[in-house]
């Protein structure tokens, strides 16, 4: 029987050209009034996936 790919995972998760996996960082939904510039601005940039949640995270995508 065929897998499944994890659609939440599929939505959350890409795969840069060499492999690794990128993710957003959290906490910039709202409340961000209490948030310095700084923290905000480095929130918005994508981030790798640790290497102890890659292997779970491939796992979902079928990598």
């Amino acid at each position: 029987m065929k897998r499944k790919t994890h659609k939440g995972a599929k939505k959350r998760f890409k795969v840069t050209g060499t492999g690794k996996l990128m993710r957003h960082h959290s906490k910039m939904r709202h409340i961000l009034t209490k948030k310095s510039s700084r923290l905000k601005r480095h929130l918005r940039k994508a981030t790798t996936v640790s290497a102890s949640d890659a292997r779970r995270v491939r796992a979902m995508l079928n990598l």
